[in-house]
């Protein structure tokens, strides 16, 4: 039997409080991309509206509930074969610098522009660089 191709939507936040961006590592058990650092996010669920999935991830996996201000950059890449992502970023902005982990994830930071360049993976950094994202007005 062939396999087929399937498509995931996933949704991600730069979070953004005094100047400083949440990132989050991922358990190192974790299959895809344990000990990892990224945004806060996960896969949009069918029939959730795009921002209350966002919200809803949010929630879930640090605890936070955050304004989702706008849309930064929608980017694709195949994770094999048969399996493409496509992920949408936004721009979230919190009150609370007080994160609470979900099991999914081992550590969180409140990371400056200079800490996102040396923790998160070169493909995150040239998405947010060919997006501006270390240029927003909001980040230190």
């Amino acid at each position: 039997m062939k396999s087929s191709n399937k498509i995931v939507v996933a949704l991600k936040g730069v979070i953004v409080n005094e100047g400083r961006v949440l990132i989050v590592q991922r358990a190192k058990e974790d299959k895809i991309g344990g000990g990892t650092w990224e945004c806060v996010g996960g896969k949009i669920e069918f029939g959730e509206d795009l921002e209350s999935a966002l919200l809803r991830e949010i929630k879930e996996e640090v605890g936070l509930s955050v304004t989702v201000e706008k849309l930064l950059y929608a980017t694709t890449f195949k994770t094999d074969p048969t399996r493409q992502v496509v992920i949408l970023t936004y721009l979230c902005s919190s009150n609370s610098s007080n994160a609470i982990l979900s099991k999914e994830h081992s550590s969180f930071k409140w990371a400056t522009k200079e800490q996102l360049r040396l923790l998160l993976s070169p493909e995150i950094i040239t998405d947010f660089e060919k997006n501006n994202i270390f240029s927003i007005e909001v980040l230190n």
